[in-house]
């Protein structure tokens, strides 16, 4: 028992209640006595600052998955946090409704789960996480991912200039940018820092649509507009169709995660625009087979060729244990040019690849290309080189050559 008032709150509870029945009593009870929503959003708040210290991207409470502890990733690794004691499901329930907007705690009984933003002000400004709620064997559990307040640039992010002067609308006006990886592996990272290069160089509007809205951007040379899911807008493709409306240059869907969103997202860059994307694919092939293969047979061939047309870079990524127990970012970066849009149209995809290997002088690479150059400089050890390449057997061959 943590909370000062957890006796009470127990008694508030009719035995034979379960699952949303429960959070609904522990969320009318909380409105009873905001001294005691005070006290859960002070717990929340200090345990969310405590990932800053201790450079956790993600915090887990709640539900029996839990063990009723507080769980953080710290650079890749997921452990218990002894320090933050340990807190019962009924708490921990309190804790996460106590955050929760009345909209929010809506949608979370409706649908047994809700996608929502969290910002506070911090000495060093404000703190932002995504939070991620739902329902674990009839228990509230929740996941909040710390957006992080530093903006990497193309350099630091390693992304040869050819690639990064396509990224800029300074140089390239239209065209469909792909950041692909799986959950965790750093693309909103990435995304924000070729929005913040755009910003800084370019006179333009950018729109922003997100699910939620992680990173603020504060305009600076960009008029930079950001609309989330939800609050602002019914969803991505609403609101990519309401963005060709708003006079922007650059329009970025947070995340193409149906057939109707990657079709408006190809209506935005056959318009004229500039569109930059995410997809939970692992490489530039898998993310191209995915995006067709999302459309029924008969329109397979069409989509195919939207796609040859206007897709201009695929960077696929994740996120390797250094040496030093960090995390240093892989990346694959695919750059279309006319044999690419030839294979995509013909259904060489396969040859795309190889295409990539040879590609260096126009910032090309394939994962395990980049793989072997963290190795090469001693940033990762040669087992997570084979561990994380998605071609095993092509980065059997690299290591091999020395």
């Amino acid at each position: 028992m943590a909370l000062s008032f957890y006796p009470e709150l127990v008694e508030a509870i009719p035995e034979n209640y379960q699952g949303v029945e429960v959070c609904e009593v522990i969320d009318l009870w909380l409105k009873d006595h905001p001294e005691a929503a005070q006290e859960c959003r002070t717990i929340l708040k200090n345990w969310l600052i405590s990932t800053r210290k201790k450079n956790a991207s993600d915090i887990d409470f709640g539900g029996p998955g839990c063990t009723e502890r507080i769980w953080f990733r710290v650079y890749g690794t997921k452990k218990i946090m002894e320090d933050l004691g340990s807190f019962s499901f009924l708490e921990s329930s309190a804790i996460i409704l106590s955050w929760l907007t009345p909209a929010q705690v809506h949608t979370l009984f409706k649908e047994r789960s809700v996608d929502f933003s969290l910002a506070f002000k911090v000495e060093e400004g404000s703190a932002r996480f995504r939070g991620s709620c739902y329902f674990d064997n009839g228990h509230l559990g929740v996941n909040f991912r710390r957006i992080n307040d530093k903006l990497y640039t193309m350099e630091g992010l390693g992304i040869p200039q050819a690639i990064s002067q396509r990224l800029n609308l300074r140089y390239e006006k239209q065209g469909l940018v792909l950041v692909t990886g799986i959950t965790g592996s750093g693309k909103s990272t990435t995304l924000d820092a070729v929005i913040d290069m755009n910003n800084r160089d370019n006179a333009a509007h950018i729109v922003i649509i997100g699910h939620p809205i992680e990173y603020v951007h504060k305009s600076k040379q960009s008029l930079v507009r950001h609309r989330e899911v939800g609050p602002d807008v019914q969803s991505f493709e609403a609101g990519a169709v309401e963005a060709l409306r708003q006079d922007p240059d650059i329009i970025v869907v947070g995340e193409m995660r149906d057939a109707r969103t990657i079709a408006t997202v190809l209506e935005i860059t056959d318009s004229g625009h500039k569109a930059f994307t995410t997809l939970h694919t692992s490489s530039a092939i898998d993310s191209i087979h995915r995006i067709v293969a999302e459309f029924p047979p008969e329109e397979q061939d069409r989509i195919r060729n939207r796609l040859a047309d206007v897709l201009s870079v695929c960077m696929s990524q994740k996120l390797v244990p250094t040496i030093d127990g960090k995390l240093v970012l892989a990346k694959e970066i695919l750059s279309v040019d006319p044999s690419v849009q030839a294979a995509i149209r013909n259904k060489n995809i396969g040859e795309i690849y190889q295409m990539m290997v040879e590609g260096k002088r126009t910032g090309m690479c394939t994962l395990e290309q980049d793989l072997k150059d963290l190795l090469r400089k001693g940033i990762i050890t040669q087992q997570n080189a084979m561990n994380y390449a998605n071609n095993k057997k092509r980065m059997q061959q690299l290591l091999s050559m020395g």
